[in-house]
């Protein structure tokens, strides 16, 4: 669907087809559930939140003024009530989380290779992607948006800085940051290798 498309049905809503807010539900309501699904981490969680979005978007179309993509505005939308979710539920936790330190050598960026239908790969591939879910829960609510937003969503680092209000460097190195944390915790659940690990030992005797 082109900007023009969406801004013509955003009309006829706000002329009173109320509607025609549908097609943008069908258009972008996948794409919601996963941003959503990615920030909480829990599929009747992510629902509610999908559902509150797309009931806010409706309730607050006279406030979008064009300037983005309406899926950019939509996407800060979510995010932000994911976020405050997060934090509500973080204040019921009585146990702390633990942050993995993001200071070492450069693990570089995640890659998940694209595998071939056994029963073993498929186990495989179900326990890496359990394992990228609770890094991914692991980061702090910031490293683990803008993660979706680029990974998941495929947002481009202009409409990322868009959606979240801050500078396109400040995007990039955002990303860095939260990959290196994700790879660090997949390192130490051992998804990925150690980088260097496979040279050995360098300058050690034998025994």
């Amino acid at each position: 669907m082109t900007r023009e498309q969406e801004r013509e049905i955003i009309d006829r809503v706000l002329s009173g087809d109320t509607e025609a807010f549908e097609a943008l539900v069908l258009e972008h309501q996948n794409k919601v559930y996963s941003l959503a699904l990615r920030m909480v981490g829990n599929e009747e969680d992510a629902r509610d939140m999908a559902q509150e979005a797309f009931i806010r978007a409706f309730n607050s179309l006279t406030g979008f003024r064009g300037d983005s993509k309406f899926s950019v505005w939509l996407y800060r939308l979510t995010s932000n009530i994911c976020i405050d979710f997060l934090r509500s539920r973080a204040k019921k936790r009585t146990v702390s989380m633990t942050w993995i330190d993001e200071e070492g050598e450069d693990a570089g960026e995640l890659e998940i290779p694209d595998e071939t239908w056994s029963p073993e790969r498929e186990l495989e591939r179900r326990m890496t992607r359990e394992s990228v879910r609770r890094g991914l829960d692991s980061l702090s609510p910031p490293y683990r948006e803008i993660l979706v937003l680029r990974e998941i969503n495929g947002l481009s680092y202009d409409e990322i800085a868009s959606v979240l209000g801050i500078e396109e460097g400040t995007v990039k190195s955002r990303i860095f940051r939260a990959r290196k944390k994700l790879c660090d915790f997949l390192i130490k659940e051992g998804n990925i290798p150690v980088p260097g690990a496979s040279n050995g030992a360098k300058g050690g005797a034998g025994v």
